[in-house]
């Protein structure tokens, strides 16, 4: 591919991938996405930190919850909720 950039950033690909499946180890997540572990790790920081995310371990997995009730971050977006976002192109 010539061009290698993306419509969507990497938080929105770890947030589709954590939406549909809550279950996934960040060994998956970076495979999925295309990023490295460390990446995942540094970004489910950040969904967490803002609680876009909450994680509950279960067992020695973590299981993660998406919150679709908070606004997109940009301003452009921010009269949208992220469960507009994941519902759109979750079809």
């Amino acid at each position: 591919m010539a061009n290698s950039w993306n419509f969507l950033t990497n938080h929105s690909h770890v947030l589709l991938a954590l939406n549909r499946d809550p279950d996934l180890r960040q060994r998956d997540i970076a495979q999925l996405v295309g990023i490295t572990e460390g990446a995942v790790q540094r970004i489910l920081h950040d969904l967490e930190q803002d609680g876009y995310i909450s994680r509950a371990k279960v067992g020695r997995r973590n299981h993660y919850t998406v919150n679709g009730d908070l606004p997109l971050r940009h301003p452009l977006e921010a009269h949208h909720k992220v469960a507009d976002l994941l519902t759109s192109l979750d079809v």
